[in-house]
């Protein structure tokens, strides 16, 4: 394949234009790796407020604006990454999108608020935003204190809290739950559809067809769905063929605790990014990334966030599959990755676009959330593979987790506490990341790991 893209030099150098004829193709295939993910945590942020998928909600509509708005605004934070302004964006083939990381702290601040919650949540992601780009000033600076063993154990945090939504989903979701068709038959054959076409297509085929095996697995859902009677159109009809991004769609509010949520995950959403650069450099070009590249990238990251809150959208950041699919075919070309983000752009100023995603029943998502949700939990094992474990990186390991998938599991264990900080503790992923920081920092190494010239000083 890559022969006939060009020379293996010309695959590895960024600036490099394939023919528009392979390069669209490229572009479009960027887009279907990453499209399902990109829109998912807006479904979800919607569904935990009380107007997504299934509620009967007048606010609705609000689902599919925000739904457009998730695209639109992967397409601008991309173009910031590929073609960059001034110090802003890493010029590398990054695809931006809509983050994961950031629901379980967004869902306990809008849980059952409606609409009227989201104008809190769209201040903390102007705040964070604007915070997550003032860190791209030392972000290499800030490293030493999140090696791999806080990585790592941060993304199986965020896999382990969202694996119970893929759950709901797929048994019927939110407002199914305590009615007789929550975890039907039929909910659940439709969410293993999903699973064990993805399967299939994933390990069984190549090039294009592996690479939208999770775009494959919920059209073949969608067609079952179709059949069994769970799929309704009515919302198409509805929705308005153009229309353009409205600034402060939602409102915008400040509250302590979106702003110091959003903050936090900022700095974890800020060294992920640094690991997709790294990743992207290392896979593609076969080289490490230079600084101006990560703090680039990391400015990008906050301003694309920044920007997208503004106009309702939710927090943005790199997109690791589309690394995984630079490794895959071998082309760094920023300009094929430019090519996707116009395509998004442009299917984000058409609503019809959201209601079309929104006629997907909830178990159809479900099989897929389940997939991704266990691929989040499995990137952060992957992570800490690199980790040494001796006996202090285990107990750091233990104390962290265990307190913070303890007060997930239990969230009433919390009943005594502050407001604010209730629904910054209840994710269990900031206690779990700040735990596992200041226990690495503070904790001395043990001595037998310690070189002879260190003993000596004790």
């Amino acid at each position: 394949m890559s022969s006939s893209l060009g020379t293996p030099e010309q695959l590895r150098d960024p600036n490099y234009t394939p023919a528009m004829h392979k390069a669209i193709p490229l572009g479009i295939q960027h887009v279907l790796a990453m499209f399902v993910s990109n829109v998912t945590p807006a479904i979800i942020v919607a569904g935990a407020a009380g107007f997504g998928f299934g509620s009967n909600s007048p606010d609705f509509p609000s689902l599919i604006y925000m739904i457009q708005m998730s695209i639109l605004f992967a397409g601008v934070a991309t173009l910031m990454q590929t073609i960059g302004m001034g110090p802003v964006g890493a010029r590398l083939p990054i695809v931006q999108g809509t983050s994961f990381a950031f629901i379980p702290i967004m869902i306990p601040l809008v849980a059952g608020k409606g609409v009227d919650g989201m104008a809190v949540l769209m201040g903390g992601i102007v705040v964070g935003g604007l915070f997550h780009t003032f860190l791209g000033m030392f972000i290499g600076k800030i490293k030493f204190a999140l090696p791999p063993l806080v990585t790592g154990l941060v993304v199986l945090m965020i896999g382990l809290a969202l694996i119970k939504v893929g759950i709901v989903y797929a048994a019927g979701g939110y407002p199914a739950m305590g009615k007789e068709e929550f975890g039907s038959l039929q909910n659940w054959s439709v969410a293993l559809v999903v699973i064990l076409t993805t399967l299939g297509f994933k390990f069984f085929t190549k090039g294009m067809w592996s690479v939208a095996a999770i775009l494959i697995g919920l059209i073949a859902g969608y067609i079952v769905a179709y059949f069994m009677g769970m799929v309704s159109f009515g919302n198409i009809g509805k929705a308005a063929v153009f229309a353009l991004p409205k600034p402060f769609a939602f409102g915008m509010e400040f509250t302590m605790a979106a702003i110091v949520g959003m903050c936090l995950m900022a700095v974890i959403s800020a060294i992920e990014t640094v690991g997709d650069v790294s990743g992207i450099t290392k896979g593609g070009a076969k080289r490490e990334a230079t600084a101006k590249e990560i703090s680039g990238a990391t400015y990008a990251d906050g301003l694309g966030t920044a920007v997208a809150g503004l106009f309702g959208a939710l927090p943005n950041t790199s997109f690791s599959q589309n690394v995984g699919l630079v490794a895959m075919t071998g082309v760094m070309s920023r300009m094929v990755v430019t090519i996707g983000a116009i395509f998004l752009i442009l299917a984000g100023l058409v609503p019809k676009v959201g209601a079309v995603i929104s006629t997907i029943p909830i178990e159809v998502l479900g099989g897929g959330v389940i997939m991704m949700f266990g691929m989040v939990a499995s990137a952060g094992i992957a992570m800490l593979s690199d980790v040494d474990w001796n006996r202090r990186n285990m107990m750091i390991f233990a104390i962290a987790l265990a307190v913070g998938l303890g007060l997930q599991l239990e969230p009433k264990a919390l009943q005594y506490l502050p407001d604010t900080a209730k629904i910054l503790m209840t994710s269990g992923l900031l206690p779990s990341a700040f735990i596992a920081i200041f226990l690495n920092l503070v904790l001395p190494k043990e001595l037998e790991e310690m070189r002879p010239e260190e003993l000596e000083k004790h």
